[in-house]
């Protein structure tokens, strides 16, 4: 007899997780979160979790509060004997601190992994990693899903002619190279030379846009420099129209605005990252049903390569 299956959700994915829940069948659990005047917080289940199988569905967006909460949610669901916890992360934080690109750093996204198995997680679930290899940072099971199954039937169905797919930059060619493939389409990048983090120096397209409908791909977009820049620029090479797709919206700072005076046409992205307050041009793909298929292959042990396009 199989153990129940449970999913619960954390704050920042409550609605993700409540169209998770309702797409495999199922229904959120009952938690509750109590917060301090200091600034700490306590979560508990408010229903029992001994001997089943519990998906928690939280992704780990700044503040670091989230990790914690996320981090806390387990350790409640192993001490209240939990046949199995799996972390659902949509979007998986720190991700970006892959290895040491300079001295003295630390390794943000080994870190987490270690967090997460200290906390006493059995798999974790997550979409598009910013670098594939942080799979290799876990002892444990890890499901890498794709926005590609989502964002590509958008693609298809915007049925654009001269359809070029654009990396805007030189580590999103892998990406950029994929979708062009499997849609029969041109491949362009875009060089970009960083001043500093987040902030973006001199950029150059290798490719050729001129009279093309222009896809830029990229697995997120933060303060939007990057996207913003390469869109202008692309334009002013001749792109009849300019679009971007990302996975996750991390929006920070003064990304809504660029997105707003640039010359991208729309943003289009999934809902890993709730959104609120957010430019017109910006649309979401719901990935719940991706995430409630493989929960359920998971659930009973049955293969989930069927659920990737790419």
């Amino acid at each position: 007899m199989n153990a129940p299956i449970k999913i619960f959700a954390g704050s920042k994915s409550e609605k993700l997780a409540a169209e998770i829940a309702k797409a495999a069948g199922l229904k959120v659990g009952n938690s509750s979160i109590i917060n301090f005047s200091d600034g700490e917080f306590e979560v508990a289940f408010e229903e029992t979790v001994r001997g089943a199988h519990v998906f928690i569905v939280q992704s780990t967006v700044p503040p670091a509060d989230n990790l914690m909460e996320l981090l806390m949610m387990i350790d409640a669901a192993k001490r209240a004997s939990a046949y199995k916890v799996c972390a659902v992360i949509p979007y998986f934080g720190f991700a970006r601190q892959d290895r040491k690109d300079r001295p003295r750093v630390a390794i943000g996204a080994k870190l987490v992994a270690n967090l997460l198995m200290a906390a006493g997680v059995d798999r974790v679930m997550t979409m598009d990693l910013h670098a594939d290899q942080i799979q290799g940072f876990f002892d444990i099971p890890v499901d890498h899903l794709y926005g590609s199954s989502v964002l590509l039937p958008h693609i298809k169905e915007l049925n654009l002619e001269n359809l070029v797919i654009a990396s805007p930059d030189m580590g999103g060619s892998k990406r950029a190279n994929a979708y062009a493939k499997y849609l029969n389409a041109g491949l362009a990048i875009c060089h970009k030379r960083r001043e500093k983090a987040n902030v973006v120096g001199e950029m150059t397209a290798i490719g050729d846009v001129e009279g093309k409908n222009v896809v830029i791909v990229d697995d997120m977009i933060d303060t939007a420099g990057t996207i913003a820049k390469a869109a202008d620029m692309l334009k002013e090479k001749g792109a009849l129209s300019v679009r971007a797709i990302a996975s996750h919206a991390v929006l920070s700072g003064p990304a809504n605005e660029r997105i707003e005076a640039s010359s991208l046409e729309e943003v289009i992205f999934t809902d890993s990252i709730q959104l609120d307050g957010v430019s017109p041009k910006i649309k979401t793909l719901t990935i719940a049903d991706i995430f409630a298929k493989t929960i359920l292959n998971v659930y009973n042990n049955e293969s989930i390569s069927s659920n990737f396009i790419i």
